[in-house]
């Protein structure tokens, strides 16, 4: 499956209503307030369009006449409709700020479930910053909508309609004039929406772009001041931020085209609307107040469509959000679990904890990292896999673990196929240490008993008594403050070899059936890397181990050796076999 999430395959563009309809969903329990903001949105409309009939009135039957005492009632019957209008308007915001908050709760808590159900391969497809950007910076897109865009949008088009039927019903030909410059700005609309859309969406993906080199630069920034080379991840930053600049602002030119055009018409249907309708007084079938009345109907109907060309285009942005949104949300996982086995169809008959049946594995079609491989690890035993940079250590490693499935044959743990078992059974059993270690940040005690149920609820003083007699006080005293000392994901708080440490423990205190350690003691100086190896020999004798190392001394006193190379996983005779193929296999590379 393709992961890449700017691949032509998950690129999806969605229509409004289709996107609105995807969206559902997600609203849960707001339906009852999106209902109550309707209702006050209706409210708020209908004193914008009986105000103007009230006007007209006035102006006929008072103004015109001279008879202003009625002027000074119907004023006051004004006032309270537009009081009336301030606290429906106040109600219709209140309760759509809350709607878009929640919202975009729900909708970021969905995205980081999807992303945690995704497998190790979707990660190594997209950058860390453009999924950054698709969680903040789109998912706030869609708020803005919910929050200020769609109740204005709402009440903009009741307000349009309502209009539109009081001018036909006051005069149908003048009527016909007024609208007659709205049927342009439809077609105009139409053709123009698409157009806006991409812009906004290349104006995202920069912007994700832009993310990604930021969140890449941050990162290996000891590395760029090592080598001195801020020039060329400075001229890499120019060149991303260049183009966010240039996306934004054919986005900005994109999403500001409806209003001024959208202007241009209302002030061709005003003039149209005086001209015509003083012609209509002139022959006295019609009066001063329809006129006054009428050109506020045309100003409602204008105004709120002068509104929809930025709230258009604040939804083209939203739908162009959703599209990289949804691109998320409609990914799945391949690696699903399977069925759990019936006894009898386990693998019986052997003390294998681990077996490669047939497996082959590629991260792209055509190239083979592992081909038909057959490997049997039995329980206790010491196994190390050599070979040449890029042999396939590492990834045949994932596959004990399942990082990744195979591509074709099948991985058995415990006799049963490793799919059959969920994540929490499998890194149960399963322990895995990075040459990077992964860590969070908060103290010791976090860390070691991060995804560890068993020791959660102890006491430092009772954990500490685990940890000795698990031998593994010699490195928890390698720490300032011992548990409590603060962990940080970033600066030098911690060296790479005390990280590595805290990992190790992690695994440890686990009590794995499977131990892999992926170039673990790489980091490490040689009396700690002793310690490592002596906590080693006292694990449970059930613990299997598993050690990729290019140091071959930590390897020595390995049960057996595979040499890891070609497709191929082959078994060597010694240590000395196993000196002479890593030389033969980096000959061969």
């Amino acid at each position: 499956m393709n992961y890449e999430l700017n691949s032509e395959q998950n690129k999806k563009t969605f229509s409004a209503w289709e996107a609105l309809r995807a969206l559902w969903p997600y609203l849960g329990g707001e339906r009852n307030t999106l209902i109550f903001a309707g209702l006050a949105t209706l409210a708020n409309s209908l004193v914008s369009l009986v105000a103007p009939l009230l006007i007209a009135h006035v102006v006929d039957a008072y103004i015109v006449p001279r008879q202003f005492s009625g002027v000074i009632t119907f004023g006051l019957i004004l006032l309270g409709l537009y009081v009336a209008g301030l606290f429906t308007s106040y109600a219709q915001t209140r309760l759509m700020g809350g709607t878009g908050q929640r919202v975009l709760f729900n909708l970021r808590t969905h995205i980081f479930g999807k992303l945690q159900e995704l497998p190790v391969a979707f990660f190594n497809a997209n950058k860390t910053g453009d999924l950054i950007s698709r969680i903040n910076n789109d998912t706030d897109k869609l708020n803005q909508f919910f929050s200020q865009t769609l109740v204005q949008f709402v009440g903009s088009i009741v307000i349009m309609f309502g209009a539109a039927i009081f001018i036909l019903v006051i005069n149908l030909k003048l009527g016909v004039a007024a609208l007659a410059p709205a049927l342009a700005l439809l077609v105009f609309t139409q053709l123009l929406s698409p157009w806006v859309k991409r812009r906004n969406a290349v104006s995202l993906t920069s912007t994700g772009g832009l993310s990604a080199e930021v969140s890449e630069s941050l990162n290996n920034f000891k590395v760029v001041v090592a080598f001195n080379r801020r020039d060329f991840f400075r001229n890499r930053f120019e060149v991303a931020n260049d183009a966010n600049y240039k996306a934004a602002v054919k986005a900005g030119i994109a999403n500001n085209t409806f209003t001024p055009v959208f202007g241009f018409s209302s002030n061709i249907a005003q003039l149209v609307v005086l001209a015509y309708g003083m012609y209509l007084i002139g022959t006295g079938s019609f009066t001063i107040g329809l006129l006054v009345g009428f050109l506020s109907y045309v100003t409602n109907f204008y105004n709120p469509l002068r509104q929809l060309a930025a709230l258009w285009s604040n939804f083209q942005i939203a739908l162009a959000g959703w599209d990289r949104i949804s691109a998320i949300l409609n990914l799945h996982s391949e690696m699903t679990v399977l069925p759990a086995p019936l006894a009898e169809e386990k693998q019986q008959g052997n003390d294998a904890l681990l077996e490669f049946k047939d497996v082959s594995f590629r991260y792209v079609e055509g190239k083979d990292v592992l081909r038909n491989v057959n490997l049997t690890l039995l329980r206790g035993k010491t196994y190390a896999l050599v070979g040449p940079t890029g042999g396939g250590k590492t990834t045949t490693a994932s596959l004990m673990a399942r990082l990744y499935d195979p591509s074709e044959g099948t991985v058995y743990l415990d006799g049963r196929d490793i799919r059959t078992f969920d994540a929490f059974e499998r890194t149960k059993k399963i322990g895995f240490i990075l040459q990077e270690p992964i860590l969070f940040s908060g103290t010791v005690r976090e860390n070691i008993l991060c995804g560890n149920e068993a020791y959660k609820e102890y006491s430092n003083e009772a954990l500490v008594t685990v940890i000795h007699d698990a031998g593994l006080e010699s490195l928890l005293m390698r720490f300032d403050g011992g548990l409590e000392a603060k962990v940080a994901t970033s600066g030098d708080a911690l060296s790479l070899g005390q990280k590595q440490l805290i990992a190790f423990m992690r695994a440890v205190l686990r009590d794995p059936d499977l131990l892999i350690l992926d170039e673990a003691t790489a980091n490490i100086d040689t009396v700690t890397e002793q310690l490592l190896e002596d906590i080693l020999k006292k694990l449970p004798e059930h613990t299997t181990r598993v050690i990729i190392a290019h140091r071959l001394n930590t390897i020595e006193n390995a049960d057996e050796i595979f040499f890891v190379n070609g497709g191929e996983i082959t078994l060597a005779g010694s240590m000395e076999q196993a000196v002479d193929m890593l030389l033969h296999g980096k000959r061969e590379s």
